[in-house]
C-alpha cells in the first residue's frame, strides 16, 4: 500500500519495465541505448524517482512503442496533462486540497472505467451542488465559506469527466441507506434523488441498488473505488477512503479481490431497471 503520489510512480516505473522487457531490453542496454547511468533507468522502474514527460517519451520511442492511447496514459502519469483532453484543472486549487485527494481526482481523470460501492452518499460524480455542499460541510470540521465553496466547486468540477469524449464509464452500487439518509433536509434529498434517475439513464453510467433485503454483504466492511485505464489492466487501482487519509492497494491479487467482490455485489444488487424503480419509489416518497 502506497499513498497516492507514490502509486503513480510505481505503477508508471513498472509499466516502462514491462515494456523494456517486451522489447528485448536489459536495463543497462536501455539505458547504453538513450544515453543514460543505468542507475536513472532503475530508479524510474521502481518509483524511486519522479520521472519527466520528456523522459518517458525518450523511453517509450527507445522501446517502439507506438500506442497512442497507451502513450498517451503512461505521460499523464507522469505529469503531462490529462488523458483524453482532461486537463489538470485541479492545480487551480492546491492551497485548499490534500494530495491525497489530489491524486485521486487525477487518477478519475485518466481513467477510463470506475467502479464504485458507496454504503453512506451518493458518489461524487453524481451529487447535486446542494448535496454536496451539505456533505462537505458535515465532513469537513471547521471551513469556512470560502473554503466551503471551493471544495463544492472542486466536486461539481470533477463531474466533467462523464461528459468527456469518450467520457469515464461509471458502474456504481449503493446500499439502499444512500437512498434513505436525508442529507441537507427533504428538498436537497428529493433533488438529490431525481438527479441519480437522470444519470442512470446515461449510457455511460450504469446503477445498481443494493437493498436492505439483501441482508449483510462483502460491502459491509466499508466503500471502495477501483479504477481503470484503457489498454492495460496493470495500472488499476482500488482506493479505499478513511477519516484523515486515503489507502491506494496496487496489488494485482488485491485489485482482482475487490473486483470480485465488486461482481458479487452487483449479483445481490437489484437490476439497473429494478434500480431505477426502486429510487423513484423512494423518490416519491421523500
Amino acid at each position: 500500500m502506497q499513498h497516492g503520489p507514490a502509486v503513480r510512480r510505481r505503477k508508471l516505473g513498472a509499466e516502462l519495465r514491462a515494456l523494456r522487457t517486451n522489447a528485448g531490453l536489459t536495463s543497462g542496454e536501455a539505458a547504453r541505448l538513450v544515453g543514460w547511468h543505468q542507475s536513472k533507468v532503475s530508479r524510474i522502474e521502481t518509483g524511486a524517482s519522479g520521472v519527466k514527460p520528456a523522459d518517458v517519451r525518450i523511453l517509450l520511442d527507445a522501446y517502439g512503442v507506438r500506442d497512442p492511447r497507451l502513450r498517451e496514459l503512461l505521460l499523464a502519469l507522469a505529469g503531462s496533462g490529462g488523458v483524453q483532453g482532461r486537463d489538470h484543472w485541479w492545480h487551480a486549487y492546491r492551497g485548499v486540497l490534500p494530495p491525497t485527494y489530489r491524486d485521486f481526482i487525477s487518477l478519475e481523470s485518466q481513467a477510463s472505467a470506475m467502479r464504485t460501492l458507496e454504503t453512506s452518499v451518493v458518489p461524487g460524480l453524481l451529487q447535486t451542488p446542494d448535496y454536496a455542499r451539505a456533505v462537505t460541510r458535515a465532513a469537513v470540521e471547521g471551513l469556512d465559506e470560502d473554503g466551503l465553496d471551493a471544495l463544492v466547486e472542486v466536486r461539481l468540477a470533477r463531474q466533467d469527466v462523464l461528459r468527456s469524449q469518450p467520457p469515464l464509464r461509471l458502474c456504481a452500487v449503493l446500499d439502499e441507506a444512500v437512498l434513505r439518509r436525508e442529507v441537507g433536509g427533504p428538498d436537497v434529498m428529493r433533488r438529490q434523488l431525481h438527479r441519480l434517475l437522470e444519470a442512470a439513464r446515461l449510457p455511460q453510467v450504469r446503477l445498481q441498488v443494493l437493498p436492505f433485503s439483501a441482508g449483510a454483504h462483502i460491502g459491509v466492511t466499508g466503500p471502495f473505488v477501483v479504477f481503470s485505464f484503457s489498454n492495460t489492466s496493470d495500472l488499476d487501482v482500488v482506493v479505499l477512503d478513511h477519516l484523515t487519509s486515503s489507502l491506494y492497494l496496487e496489488r494485482k491479487e488485491d485489485v482482482e479481490a475487490y473486483t470480485e467482490a465488486f461482481d458479487a455485489l452487483r449479483r445481490n444488487a437489484l437490476s439497473p431497471e429494478e434500480s431505477l424503480d426502486y429510487i423513484a419509489v423512494i423518490s416519491d416518497g421523500a
